[in-house]
């Protein structure tokens, strides 16, 4: 039984470390893309400028279109070939990185990820999630390596939406539950191999530092203040859930989750919000205590995250639709089935339904 592990060359998080990308890039090539949205690149250019002095570092912004889909990864991959970049830096949330990951593969070029959210567990991962030019979940694409460098600046994450971070801790919550099903399944993980004791163990710390830090850090980042929970936050939405999914392995959350997609509805809720109402599904699924139960949909709701299929948007549940939603969760190729079981569509229907009874029955 072979076990593997993957993370990023070097996993760098701190305040204001935005100002030393040029530095750290400087290891890797001299003329460096940056991919990040208009907004984003308002937020981060003056420091990222100020990092080339001293670097040797060229730099050229390029604005990212709004979905990871192959028609944008070939857009940059061939932007990239003409324009002689010799690495790329994915600056903003997990669609940017996931694009940007996918570019550096085509191309062949090394990858830096700057996150300016700590929304997502996408940063670490040699993974990118690839939807729709309409944005329906289409396939992952597995990478063979994870990015050369992650870099988190602590104090632009921290003044980032609220609901931003939130989302975050939604894909987080994940984590632990599915690495648990894919150990009991002994299903392979992300990278190909078998879940490590490393890999297991910050799978669980993820869950058990959203739990101990997660509602301090939420009431944090309302204020857009950067306290150690929110710090603490960072890192398990950042780097322990992104090595805990990846080297742990996915299961039913995230393939719920890329069912969701198919109700145009719930196109407006970020990935991790739809992930974790896909935990819930998950629990539901595996007939999960009820003291586990309990605590994932009382930390959701302090939190702020779904718990039911109306704040994912849907406000009319047509059983067609919900139908179709199990059917896409179950298809072949998808992580559902590297839970310990078989699970039909039939059986992903009656536990999306059971999930929103138990998530409306805590708000009464």
């Amino acid at each position: 039984m072979t076990q593997v592990i993957a993370s990023p060359s070097r996993y760098i998080q701190g305040k204001g470390e935005i100002g030393n990308l040029c530095k750290y890039a400087a290891n890797f090539g001299k003329k460096l893309c940056i991919l990040t949205s208009a907004s984003g690149r308002k937020r981060v250019e003056d420091q990222i400028v100020s990092s080339q002095k001293d670097s040797g570092v060229e730099i050229q912004f390029e604005v990212f279109n709004g979905e990871c889909c192959m028609t944008e990864i070939s857009r940059i991959s061939d932007m990239l070939k003409q324009s002689g970049c010799d690495m790329i830096a994915g600056v903003g949330g997990g669609k940017i990185h996931d694009t940007a990951k996918a570019a550096g593969y085509y191309t062949g070029l090394p990858v830096l990820i700057v996150p300016t959210i700590a929304s997502t567990d996408a940063p670490c991962s040699a993974l990118s999630v690839i939807y729709t030019d309409e944005g329906v979940f289409e396939k992952y694409l597995f990478l063979p390596s994870s990015p050369n460098v992650v870099l988190v600046d602590t104090d632009i994450v921290s003044k980032a939406p609220a609901r931003l971070l939130v989302s975050g801790m939604g894909d987080a919550l994940a984590t632990y539950f599915e690495a648990r099903a894919c150990k009991q399944s002994n299903a392979d993980n992300c990278v190909g191999g078998k879940c490590t004791q490393a890999a297991m163990a910050l799978a669980e710390l993820c869950y058990d530092t959203l739990m101990e830090y997660g509602l301090n850090a939420a009431i944090a980042a309302d204020e857009k203040v950067c306290t150690k929970a929110v710090e603490n936050i960072i890192e398990a939405n950042t780097y322990l859930s992104g090595i805990g999914f990846e080297s742990g392995g996915l299961a039913g959350a995230h393939a719920i989750h890329n069912g969701l997609t198919a109700i145009e509805a719930t196109h407006k809720m970020y990935h991790g919000e739809k992930v974790a109402f896909g935990t819930l599904v998950q629990l539901v699924l595996e007939n999960a205590d009820s003291e586990e139960i309990e605590e994932v949909v009382e930390f959701c709701q302090a939190v702020g995250l779904p718990t039911t299929l109306e704040e994912l948007g849907i406000k009319e549940v047509k059983p067609e639709e919900i139908m179709e939603v199990a059917k896409l969760a179950a298809a072949e190729g998808d992580t559902l089935s590297n839970m310990p079981f078989e699970v039909t569509p039939e059986d992903v229907y009656a536990a999306i339904l059971a999930a929103d009874a138990i998530g409306r029955s805590y708000m009464e």
